[in-house]
C-alpha cells in the first residue's frame, strides 16, 4: 500500500466530491458497493484499501470520511495525536443506545473519571484470579464437549457463557451464569439482540430516531431490560452487603460504587464491560479454536508446549509466560480475527494523516481487519503462522498490530483477555484434540467477528 494522495500532475477524479487530496471511490462505486457492504463490509474494507492506497476519503454527503490504512497515520490518530480525535461518531453513538455513558463511548473527563476508578481492578495482582477462573471455564466447555453426542460442539455458544462467567466472578463477583445455562443464555442472547439492532442502526443512520416504536426499537427495549435488571440485581446485592456492615471490595463493581458513580452511570459500566469483556475474548477464542482444528501442525506444537511446561497438571497464571507458543497462537487468532474490526474516530481539529491533510469534523475510519493483513508488514499475511510471533522480528511488528487498539485508549481489559485466553486454551487442550465438525462458517461482522451459523466443532481424547 502507498500513500494515498494524487500526484500533482494529475487531476483527481473524485475532486468534485472531497476536498480530501487523495483518490478514492466515486459516488457511483459506493452507490454498487452498498449491497455488498450491508453482507460482509471486510472484502469492501480489503478493497478499497489495495485499490486506492493508505487514506481514501469517501463521497460522502456533510463532512469528510476518510479511511486509514497506513502504519504511521493509524498510530497517530489512536496514539501520537490521540487528543486530536474523539469518539462522537455513528458507531459509538449507536453503540452507546445499549452500553449508555460507558468506558468504551465516552470521551474527556468523564472517560478519565471512570478509568481512574476501574482500573486497580485490572492490575496485574488480580491475574491470578482471573487464571483461576477461566479454568473453570474451560471446564464448562470441556463438559459440555464430553456430553455432546458426538463430541460436537457449537463452541461459539458455549464460550460466550463460559467467558460470561469469568467476568462476573472476576469482575462483579457474581454468577452470572448460575450455575447452569439458561440465565447465562439469556443474558448473551440480550447481548446480541441488543447488539445486532445497533450495528443495523449503525449500517441505515436514515432508519427511525429510538423512540419510534418499531419492531427495531421495541427488541433493542426488551434486551435492555434484561441487562437493566441484572445489573439492578448486582448493585442491590452489594449495597446490602455494605449496609450490613461489609465492604465494597476491590472488583469493578465495588470501585464503582465506592468512587460514588450513580446507579446509572454503574450500570453503564457493568453493561460495557460484560459487552468488552466476554463477547470479545468469546470470538477471539472461537476462531482461534477452529485455526487449530485446521492447522493439525500448529496444533502439535501447542501440545508438545503443554506436555512440557505443564505435566500432567493444569495452568496458573505463574505458567503463562512459559507459554509461548500458546501465547503466539492467540496472538495469531488476534491478528487474523480481531474482535473489534473497525475503530472510528472525528477529528477535532485538522491534521495530516501519511501526508494528506484531513480537515476538522473529518470521520476517521481504521479496520485493524485490513491494518493486520498489510503485505509489506506480514509476510502471506492471509497465512495461520504463530510462529512469526516467535521469530526475532515480532517486536517490530507489533507496532502493525492492534487488536486492542493503541495509545491511551488502549483496551483497560487487555491482559485480562490474553491471560484468560492462554488459560483456557491451555487447560482445554492438554488433554483433548480438536477438529472442524464441516466446514468453516463465514464472517459476521457485527460488534465482533462472529462465526455465521455457529463454529461446530469436535474434541476426542489426545493419544499420547
Amino acid at each position: 500500500m502507498s500513500a494515498g494522495a494524487a500526484s500533482a500532475d494529475a487531476p483527481r477524479r473524485n475532486a468534485r466530491f472531497t476536498d480530501v487530496e487523495a483518490d478514492g471511490p466515486l459516488p457511483w462505486h459506493m452507490v454498487a458497493a452498498v449491497p455488498g457492504i450491508m453482507r460482509d463490509a471486510l472484502p469492501f474494507l480489503e478493497r478499497t484499501a489495495a485499490r486506492y492506497g493508505d487514506v481514501v476519503p469517501f463521497p460522502v454527503l456533510g463532512r469528510p470520511a476518510v479511511l486509514v490504512n497506513g502504519v504511521a497515520g493509524v498510530r497517530r490518530v489512536l496514539q501520537d495525536n490521540h487528543r486530536a480525535y474523539g469518539k462522537a461518531t455513528v458507531q459509538y453513538t449507536s453503540l452507546s443506545l445499549v452500553t449508555g455513558a460507558g468506558l468504551l463511548t465516552t470521551d474527556g473527563e468523564v472517560w478519565r473519571q471512570h478509568r481512574r476508578a476501574v482500573q486497580p481492578a485490572f492490575h496485574r495482582d488480580t491475574l491470578d484470579h482471573v487464571a483461576a477462573e477461566s479454568l473453570r471455564a474451560a471446564g464448562l466447555v470441556a463438559r459440555e464437549w464430553d456430553a455432546a453426542p458426538g463430541g460436537v460442539v457449537d463452541v461459539d455458544d458455549v464460550l460466550m457463557r463460559a467467558t460470561l462467567a469469568v467476568v462476573g466472578r472476576t469482575l462483579f463477583g457474581a454468577d452470572l451464569v448460575d450455575g447452569g445455562a439458561a440465565d447465562g443464555r439469556r443474558l448473551v442472547a440480550a447481548v446480541h439482540e441488543s447488539l445486532a439492532v445497533v450495528v443495523r442502526r449503525a449500517q441505515q443512520p436514515w432508519t427511525a430516531p429510538p423512540g419510534v416504536p418499531t419492531p427495531g426499537s421495541r427488541r433493542l427495549a426488551r434486551a435492555r431490560r434484561t441487562l437493566d435488571e441484572a445489573c439492578a440485581a448486582l448493585v442491590r446485592v452489594r449495597r446490602g452487603e455494605v449496609a450490613a456492615g461489609g465492604g465494597y471490595g476491590a472488583d469493578v463493581l465495588g470501585l464503582l460504587l465506592a468512587a460514588g458513580l450513580t446507579d446509572r452511570e454503574v450500570r453503564d459500566e457493568l453493561v460495557t464491560l460484560v459487552i468488552a469483556g466476554h463477547e470479545t475474548v468469546a470470538a477471539s477464542l472461537t476462531w482461534t479454536l477452529r485455526l487449530l482444528a485446521e492447522h493439525p501442525a500448529a496444533l502439535d506444537l501447542v501440545h508438545a508446549e503443554l506436555d512440557e511446561v505443564l505435566p500432567g497438571r493444569s495452568p496458573g497464571w505463574d505458567d503463562v509466560p512459559a507459554l509461548r507458543v500458546t501465547r503466539a497462537v492467540v496472538d495469531e487468532g488476534l491478528r487474523l480475527y480481531p474482535p473489534a474490526w473497525v475503530v472510528s474516530r472525528r477529528a477535532l481539529e485538522p491534521d495530516v494523516l501519511d501526508g494528506v491533510a484531513v480537515p476538522a469534523g473529518t470521520l476517521v475510519i481504521t479496520s485493524p481487519w485490513v491494518h493486520h493483513r498489510r503485505p509489506d508488514v506480514w509476510r502471506d499475511p492471509h497465512r495461520f503462522d504463530p510462529a512469526r510471533w516467535l521469530d526475532r522480528d515480532a517486536g517490530a511488528r507489533r507496532e502493525a498490530y492492534i487488536p486492542f487498539g493503541a495509545g491511551p485508549r488502549l483496551c483497560i481489559g487487555r491482559d485480562f483477555a490474553l491471560v484468560e485466553s492462554v488459560v483456557v486454551l491451555a487447560e482445554l487442550l492438554r488433554d483433548r484434540t480438536v477438529a472442524p465438525a464441516g466446514p468453516r462458517p463465514g464472517v459476521i461482522a457485527s460488534v465482533t467477528l462472529r462465526p455465521r451459523g455457529g463454529m461446530h466443532l469436535a474434541s476426542r481424547p489426545r493419544r499420547r
